[in-house]
């Protein structure tokens, strides 16, 4: 056998593991998205198909459109390398960052875990309490926030999106919002949801009727999107059965202020829950936390931009920003 013949054994042999590894990464990283596992489901099957054939003997295909076909499958094989890193990316960004700075409330009663003057965060080992400086709070649509723009001091995804696509539309996000004093209805509203909003330099969280809240924001001049309501006056309101440990996060009211609290690991979403009642938090709605979907960054009380997960994906399209 020659070089070249072992060489191309080696690499669709590699291939093929590589491509088999993906998949498995796949549902590790839980992107449970129907063009994805499209993707990597055949890109798996077509490099194990490659593999066969090459075993068996590619000389053997007299046909000429098979020797086609397999050359086809073959080039394939180069699309596995960049989908590995891709997934990979996605694995990795289920794990949250240390964050810096951050104070140490393991043994804090929870009565001072309470906004400051200038951003900042606690750590009580098993959540991060983040109470960002802010003078307002807006809905961004379409275009991803830049970290250049110093006035914010915030960034994370807000509502769900019905589809995943490339383009943006404002009906394909899911439940009633307002961007900025503009109201725009969904046809995607649930009953399971919430509504925070922001208007005339105050946050409100809404259970009864978020439908009302949004278009009183818009009419206001604010901004406010809809999300599945976790926490109504201290009492849970969303029964949610996870099996599997994951990061979570909740856009929360906890002692007379807004945050974003965080899981510092995965964990399962009771022992998520379990901490938030701990801490006493009032009303708080459930932010979605899949891989991509959790890209989120704030800007310390140094200046200076610090991300926590930072894998945007292209089909991701709204988020909730503070600024100060």
């Amino acid at each position: 056998m020659r070089s070249r013949e072992r060489l191309s054994g080696i690499w669709l042999m590699a291939m093929a593991l590589l491509s088999l590894g993906a998949y498995t990464a796949f549902f590790v990283a839980q992107m449970w998205l129907n063009v994805l596992h499209a993707w990597y489901l055949g890109l798996a099957v077509l490099q194990f198909v490659t593999l066969n054939v090459y075993l068996w003997g590619p000389e053997k295909l007299t046909a000429k459109p098979l020797r086609v076909l397999y050359r086809i499958f073959y080039a394939t094989s180069f699309l596995v390398i960049p989908s590995f890193a891709f997934i990979f990316m996605g694995l990795v960004s289920q794990y949250h960052v240390k964050v810096p700075g951050s104070i140490d409330a393991s043994a804090t009663s929870v009565e001072e875990i309470r906004p400051g003057e200038e951003t900042v965060i606690y750590d009580t080992g098993t959540v991060y309490v983040f109470f960002p400086e802010y003078s307002d709070v807006d809905l961004v649509c379409g275009k991803r926030p830049s970290k250049s723009d110093k006035s914010i001091t915030w960034c994370s995804g807000a509502a769900f999106q019905h589809t995943v696509s490339l383009g943006f539309t404002q009906e394909n996000v899911e439940g009633d919002h307002a961007v900025n004093g503009t109201l725009y209805e969904s046809p995607y509203n649930k009953d399971a949801f919430a509504a925070f909003t922001f208007a005339d330099g105050n946050y409100h969280f809404e259970f009864d009727d978020p439908t009302g809240a949004i278009r009183a924001a818009a009419d206001a001049g604010g901004s406010g999107f809809m999300q599945f309501g976790l926490i109504h006056d201290g009492e849970t309101v969303m029964s949610f059965d996870r099996p599997r440990a994951r990061c979570y996060r909740t856009l929360a009211e906890l002692n007379g202020g807004v945050c974003i609290i965080d899981s510092v690991n995965m964990l399962h979403f009771d022992e998520f829950m379990d901490e938030l009642h701990r801490l006493g938090v009032t009303n708080a709605v459930y932010m979605d936390m899949g891989a991509g979907w959790n890209y989120s960054w704030y800007r310390n009380a140094s200046d200076k931009v610090v991300t926590l997960f930072g894998l945007p994906v292209p089909w991701s399209h709204n988020w909730v920003t503070f600024r100060k």
